[in-house]
């Protein structure tokens, strides 16, 4: 089983390298947003549970976010493995990752961290506004967002160091170059 954290800031081509690896290595693609809406839409029991803290404006208990990705997990017959995109966040819905999947005698075989400077971002998310119309890729809400991600994301990076997960990918270049250093990294394992 291939297992893959993709990390990076909004902008970093996270969506875009998870598509081309999923094509090359024919994982499935997890990400916590869709799943979240597709088990409410479904009406599922913990779909129901999770429209309940969104209607109250909460966020979910990381054992309710890890049990809707146990559920998907499960969902998949004779997978390849899986791309884990917006999750984990903190350390602790790491570390409840990990739990999870060694119940299933799997594990997260690594963490990709697409890095790309804070200019480059800013550039490629104000650019992506003005050409989709998207109203949070405005410079005020970007550095909210940078910044959130950055509190959130450093101990994360240490942690998967500290786990021997870690792979730091440069995001800047070609989107085939960035592609190329990626599977780089996965063969290598």
């Amino acid at each position: 089983m291939l297992n893959i954290v993709i990390f990076g800031a909004p902008g970093s081509g996270k969506g875009t390298q998870s598509a081309r690896i999923v094509e090359k290595y024919g994982l499935n693609h997890i990400s916590t947003g869709d799943v979240l809406r597709a088990e409410i839409k479904n009406g599922t029991e913990l779909g129901k549970t999770a429209k309940g803290y969104i209607d109250q404006g909460q966020l979910l208990p990381d054992e309710l976010i890890i049990d809707i990705l146990a559920s998907v997990l499960d969902s998949f017959k004779e997978s390849k493995g899986v791309i884990f995109d917006g999750f984990p966040r903190t350390i602790a819905q790491a570390e409840a990752l990990k739990a999870m999947l060694k119940e299933r005698k799997q594990e997260v075989s690594v963490m990709l961290d697409l890095e790309v400077p804070e200019d480059e971002l800013m550039t490629r998310l104000i650019k992506r506004g003005q050409e989709s119309g998207r109203a949070d890729d405005n410079e005020e809400t970007i550095k909210k967002r940078l910044t959130v991600y950055h509190s959130q994301t450093s101990p994360l990076i240490d942690w998967y160091k500290a786990d021997g997960k870690y792979q730091h990918i440069n995001g800047l270049g070609t989107m085939d170059g960035i592609f190329g250093d990626i599977v780089a990294s996965i063969e290598k394992l």
